[in-house]
């Protein structure tokens, strides 16, 4: 059919232009590689990624205060892609809450296909803009809210749509993604607040943005996901004090970080943490300020939860 062909053709002239679908010529003869020479030569690649991202932290930190703003302001966050970048965009979602003690559904990751896809590939699901919206909808996503679309390509359909119903809405809106910022598509331009571009070149395997794409925006999210978090109050120096004891190891971690700070012996540390309902940052303060249980809590809230403020509020 002539739409259907005109359709291939547009999106065929659109991602031969794309610097993640392009020949990286170093690896034109890969597959006559020694295995080490394989390896080496994708580690050459990824030792570039770190430099692309560090160029792009002025537009990370944009994100972070977005983030934080949301956050504190009773939205959520939503990490949209398809693919690597929504499994991406799940995994870091979910760690938020053993690591954090932030509530699951405050950051939250969707993937084109639904979470099946996370498991099993669903590459059709990207082609589908109303799946996005359908996805959001399901959620409740209003304009209070905070989307952040990753897209290696920057033109997958589901993360446009998904940009185009949170702009709609007048939810803010941010884009990561792997091309040159001149390669994103103006139209898409338009629909983010805040452009991530991580240009990061042709990969080793030609159109594999798991390798490289995916590693920029694995970097990428970590670093927008843990700032946020450290301007949340959720850290104390540089030890997670709000983390949830989901764990034997985590439970553990929780009493050597109390034993770090107060230098109390395991079994004290232990009893500490017991008065303190099982939490880091309330058995800190109690010890540290010399409060009880209820008093710490009330000392946290009135510091927006920042430990070190509660400390010194009371100097």
């Amino acid at each position: 059919m002539p739409d259907v062909e005109d359709r291939q053709k547009r999106v065929f002239d659109e991602i031969r232009k794309l610097s993640t679908e392009g020949l990286l010529p170093e690896a034109r003869t890969l597959d006559t590689l020694s295995i080490e020479e394989i390896l080496q030569l994708i580690n050459d690649q990824d030792r570039r990624v770190p430099e692309v991202v560090r160029q792009a932290i002025p537009r990370i930190a944009q994100v972070v205060e977005v983030y934080v703003r949301t956050l504190k302001s009773g939205g959520r966050v939503f990490y949209l892609g398809s693919g690597t970048s929504g499994r991406l965009g799940i995994v870091d979602a979910a760690e938020l809450w053993p690591t954090y003690g932030l509530p699951w559904d405050r950051v939250q990751g969707l993937i084109a296909g639904g979470y099946g896809a996370v498991f099993r590939s669903q590459e059709g699901a990207e082609d589908r803009e109303a799946w996005a919206v359908r996805d959001l909808n399901e959620r409740g996503f209003s304009s209070s809210d905070f989307l952040i679309g990753i897209a290696a390509s920057s033109r997958t359909p589901y993360v446009v749509g998904g940009l185009r119903h949170a702009r709609s809405l007048g939810a803010p809106t941010a884009l990561i993604v792997a091309v040159p910022e001149e390669q994103v598509r103006p139209d898409i331009r338009e629909l983010a607040d805040i452009l991530v571009a991580l240009p990061v070149g042709p990969e080793v395997v030609m159109g594999s943005t798991r390798m490289k794409a995916g590693t920029a925006q694995k970097l990428t999210l970590n670093m927008i996901s843990t700032a946020a978090m450290i301007r949340l109050g959720k850290v104390y120096g540089n030890l997670m004090v709000d983390l949830y004891a989901t764990s034997q190891k985590l439970q553990a971690r929780s009493i050597r970080l109390i034993m770090m700070v107060t230098d109390l012996p395991y079994t004290q540390a232990r009893e500490l943490l017991d008065r303190a309902g099982g939490s880091v940052k309330v058995a800190l303060a109690m010890h540290l300020g010399g409060w009880s249980a209820e008093e710490a809590r009330k000392r946290l809230e009135a510091a927006d939860g920042f430990l070190r403020r509660a400390l010194e509020a009371d100097r």
